[in-house]
């Protein structure tokens, strides 16, 4: 018998919805990763990236509490994952922003749209693309919702997008209302779209953190200079 078998946790945390204490009072997908992480019990542990933890952390929130327990066998994909390229940030925001176009009210279309839209300007930017170049997956989504991809298209046009306002607050905001979007859609199984998309991003973001080559490169600021059209006011989403 193991040393754990013998003396196994005297207690491991319930998921649950919110910030907690400690782990008599149940847990939150991040406090857990933190907890088994072993790092200080915070719902923003250092060892997942910052973005992943906030998609993590709306999903946990908003998938009801019939479904929570499923998302716990995501907990250990998410340890380590961590980095500072940008790119880890716009595919985390894109992957988000694709699955809900297609689904959210059409209120909230024209706002996953646009974070479409900004996203593949920002990995356009990082990659050297020309600017106007999606990937498969994002002419799908933009597809089924064409007024709304219309609409964006003219509204992002002109708009430049700086690298620190698209980490900081662009892509938190998408994936944020990524998650709330399809947590309140007419579709028969929210719980299991919101496993999908957390699903979805820890793919993005472990792709890319094995190629983290750190943050400000000069090819990624000639990128964006060249690409984005920087100015001293650049637009945010």
């Amino acid at each position: 018998m193991s040393g754990y078998e013998a003396h196994p946790p005297e207690l491991i945390p319930v998921l649950s919805r919110g910030k907690h204490r400690g782990p008599r009072q149940g847990a939150c997908f991040m406090e857990l990763v933190s907890y088994l992480a072993g790092e200080r019990w915070s719902d923003h542990p250092a060892c997942t990236h910052p973005l992943l933890a906030a998609v993590a952390r709306d999903v946990n929130d908003y998938t009801s509490n019939a479904g929570r327990p499923r998302l716990a066998e995501l907990i250990p994909s998410v340890i380590g994952l961590t980095g500072e390229d940008l790119h880890i940030d716009a595919r985390i925001a894109l992957v988000c922003a694709q699955r809900a176009l297609p689904v959210v009210a059409a209120e909230r279309q024209q706002t996953m749209a646009v974070s479409v839209l900004a996203c593949e300007r920002v990995l356009a930017a990082l990659d050297g693309r020309p600017a106007g170049w999606l990937e498969e997956q994002s002419r799908q989504a933009l597809a089924q919702a064409p007024h709304a991809a219309q609409w964006a298209r003219s509204f992002t046009r002109d708009n430049p997008i700086s690298p620190k306002a698209f980490r900081h607050r662009g892509a938190p905001t998408t994936v944020r209302a990524a998650v709330e979007g399809i947590a309140l859609a007419c579709v028969p199984q929210p719980d299991a779209m919101l496993l999908a998309l957390l699903s979805d991003a820890i793919g993005a973001c472990a792709t890319w953190t094995c190629r983290d080559v750190g943050p400000d490169t000069p090819r990624d600021s000639a990128a964006w200079a060249a690409a984005c059209s920087l100015t001293g006011t650049a637009a945010t989403l």
